[in-house]
């Protein structure tokens, strides 16, 4: 009876929730042979002629329930693209949301309607496609149901999350809004989706209707209310007939700039101008072959200021086109903590940029796996030596590649294996590879596993021994974890131990010999009876680091409890933590300042809010206070934003410290300014504006974008970093330190034929 019993136990804890027991819906489609005008007006007869879909359920905040406005989707499909236009009728148009004119703009604080397109009935992976009525584009790609592995969430914006909203696909969209609602009209080639094979066939697809005045979110396929639209496993089901295509697209772009360093000692202008592109070849429906030449290094992008009180290497994103799509395909191990593969670590080098000479990536499906294969060559970088006065290598010539490979099966279950390379193309002996394996085991809805192991290989130099301890030699990575997640709990545990050698060159480690666990168990507790309030969310989690020897480096026991109202707003009891962080070595915090070795265990508690962030002009604050080390920290933040209808948005962010240690004392800030002004949905003005108080620097990034297809088009950008500390302090000189202004021009050129 004890086995009956386990599994019954297990059945009452991963069994699917009752509101999808009847299965997800199914539709057909509609070939046509009269594309419609996509003028977002669905005043076309060809769209009265399809069979609406509707019986939209709410997710949120009453699962189950019909949506409370009228929703008819209609799909339609010819020669050339998948046609969907969207009728999203509203009783109240005055207090529809209408939200950023700005690509890729945010829909949670906007209404919006989002399209998800499971083209592969994988029920993990997808493209997904959304606007406002603000006629924005919205897009991205997932992966992995939009969580990734490593012992924890890998939910992320960038190149290595579940999902991807850096990928731009070539598509079209535009809105209207009349007396009765809104109305949305998509054209998405299929030249820009991925698929198994021309002819007949079955994709997953659900449509979300988002109507923020009242935060409610509302589905085609019913979703219970802990999943989200990227839950494809539990999507409906679309017939259609796609073409068999060979996708060609050629996207070349001019760049010219002029960049003058006022912190050498002649400082002049230099001139350069750049020619470089990208090509992508569709060698079947579900295989395609990126290649690339003089890489554009998105030098229309800047990164975010970040204050570092840790001991601990930061971690920046990706933002480079190339590296972007189909990222998530490369992902593997823990975010933003061990990725055994990230793709910053080519063509950057200490923050200067390393010439990348040319490269290839292959992605796609074979057979029942999802592989992964990119090349990539960069030039050997010389740098003048100011003491000397001669030239000296910075970074040498070296080739990058990577193998993945996985196999996906069903219920969010898959393994694979990836393999990482840099060899230096001068010096053969100056190497350094990276093996993993990594895996995810599905268990019912609610119950997911898993886990990954790296191993790295460097070299050593001639008469030298190993140095690290352990599984070989100490150059090793692991981890593993668990979630269950219902309507009303959600439970994780996780471990990862990185060994004291381990060294993926072309990775990302923030910190090296130590092991890692952590646990976290939240409830969601419902207020159905009160309009106005939506839950409380009272939690627990612990997370620690050790040596490898058993020292405690650092813990945080964390005791909260959110509250969420039906409007957005939000605010949390203030969340208590039981901090400890141990020492073996001294560590200085700051020039001077010298925390001596020991374990500091302290207490403190912090707090989070914000108001209505739909609204035109919102606010948030938080803080934390409490011990630090030897003495104490206070740390305030808060971000005023302001909207001014659909064409100027503004926001106001300030980060401060004020350290108090026994061995000396600090304060340091952020600030941070961002506006942008939406001409149109593809003419925008934007500036973010960041002053550093801990290097005293201002820095200004001021961009004019005219957009075309896929995220390509005209760019004028000014970049000026000014220093404003005292020579006193900072041992530089105040003024400008660099000055560039960037003109760019893209085109993505269809070859398809």
């Amino acid at each position: 009876m004890r086995p009956l019993r386990h599994i019954l136990l297990i059945g009452a804890l991963t069994a699917p929730a009752g509101l999808h027991a009847q299965g997800p819906p199914s539709a057909q489609a509609t070939a046509i042979t009269t594309a419609p005008t996509i003028d977002g007006r669905l005043d076309e007869a060809v769209w009265g002629r399809l069979m609406p879909l509707a019986g939209f359920t709410q997710r949120e905040p009453s699962e189950g329930r019909p949506v409370s406005q009228r929703t008819e989707v209609r799909v339609a499909y010819d020669d050339e693209a998948l046609y969907i236009g969207a009728s999203l009728f509203d009783d109240d148009v005055s207090s529809i949301v209408v939200g950023q004119t700005l690509r890729d703009a945010s829909l949670n604080d906007s209404d919006a309607f989002v399209v998800v397109l499971d083209t592969y009935l994988d029920r993990q992976n997808g493209f997904v496609f959304g606007t406002t009525p603000a006629g924005i584009e919205y897009d991205g790609q997932l992966a992995g149901e939009g969580v990734g592995g490593g012992g924890g969430g890998r939910q992320q914006r960038g190149s290595g999350g579940g999902f991807n909203r850096n990928w731009d696909g070539s598509w079209q969209v535009a809105t209207t809004t009349d007396g009765e609602g809104w109305y949305a009209e998509m054209r998405i080639p299929f030249s820009t989706l991925r698929y198994g094979a021309g002819g007949q066939q079955d994709w997953g697809v659900n449509f979300e209707r988002k109507i923020r005045r009242n935060s409610e979110q509302s589905m085609w396929a019913p979703l219970p209310r802990q999943f989200d639209l990227n839950r494809v496993s539990l999507a409906g089901t679309i017939a259609l007939e796609a073409p068999a295509k060979r996708t060609v697209t050629l996207s070349p772009y001019l760049l010219a700039d002029g960049f003058k360093d006022y912190q050498v000692t002649s400082a002049e202008v230099d001139y350069s101008r750049q020619i470089g592109g990208d090509v992508k070849i569709g060698l079947n429906q579900s295989l395609t072959l990126d290649l690339t030449v003089n890489t554009d290094f998105a030098q229309a992008e800047v990164d975010d200021q970040q204050v570092n009180l840790t001991r601990f290497s930061l971690f920046f994103p990706e933002k480079r086109a190339f590296f972007l799509e189909n990222a998530g395909t490369f992902s593997v191990g823990a975010s933003r903590s061990a990725e055994l593969f990230f793709s910053r670590r080519i063509g950057l080098s200490g923050g200067q940029e390393v010439p990348i000479q040319g490269g290839a990536r292959l992605t796609g499906k074979v057979g029942a796996f999802q592989i992964g294969l990119l090349n990539i060559q960069t030039n050997d970088v010389s740098r003048l030596d100011e003491d000397t006065g001669l030239q000296e290598q910075f970074a040498p010539a070296n080739n990058f590649g990577v193998l993945r490979a996985y196999r996906e099966f069903g219920n969010r279950t898959q393994i694979g294996a990836i393999m990482v390379s840099r060899l230096n193309t001068s010096d053969t002996d100056d190497y350094n590879l990276t093996y993993g394996v990594d895996g995810r085991l599905g268990i019912g809805d609610a119950l997911t596993f898993d886990g990954w192991l790296g191993l790295t290989t460097t070299p050593l130099e001639d008469g030298e021994t190993a140095t690290g301890t352990g599984f070989n030699d100490g150059e090793y990575g692991l981890a593993g974890g668990s979630r269950y997640v219902t309507r009303d709990w959600q439970i994780s545990a996780g471990y990862r131990q990185i060994g004291d050698s381990f060294n993926p060159e072309v990775g990302f480690v923030n910190r090296r010999t130590y092991r890692h666990g952590n646990a976290r168990v939240l409830r969601h507790v419902r207020m159905e009876s009160v309009p106005w309030f939506r839950e409380f969310r009272p939690h627990v989690s612990w997370s620690q680091f050790w040596t490898l020897d058993g020292f405690s480096e650092s813990y945080l026991v964390h005791f909260d409890n959110h509250f969420q109202f039906e409007n957005g707003a939000f605010f949390q009891l203030p969340g208590f933590n039981f901090t400890g962080e141990g020492l073996e070595q001294p560590f200085e915090i700051r020039e001077g300042i010298v925390i001596p070795v020991g374990s500091y265990h302290n207490v403190d508690w912090e707090f989070r809010a914000n108001t209505n962030r739909g609204a035109p002009l919102s606010f948030s604050a938080g803080w934390s206070l409490g011990g630090f080390y030897s003495g104490t920290r206070f740390g305030p933040n808060a971000t005023v934003a302001y909207r001014y209808s659909d064409k100027l948005t503004a926001s106001f962010r300030a980060n401060y410290f004020d350290v108090r240690l026994d061995e000396g004392s600090f304060t340091t800030s952020v600030l941070r300014f961002n506006t942008s002004y939406s001409f149109t949905p593809h003419i925008y003005l934007q500036a973010n504006v960041q002053y550093n108080d801990d290097t005293e620097d201002l820095g200004t990034n001021i961009r004019f974008g005219w957009l075309d297809t896929a995220g390509t088009g005209l760019f004028i950008v000014w970049n000026d970093a000014n220093h404003v500390g005292t020579f006193e302090r900072t041992g530089i000189l105040a003024g400008p330190k660099q000055r560039q202004l960037v003109i760019k021009y893209s085109r993505l050129l269809d070859l398809t034929r």
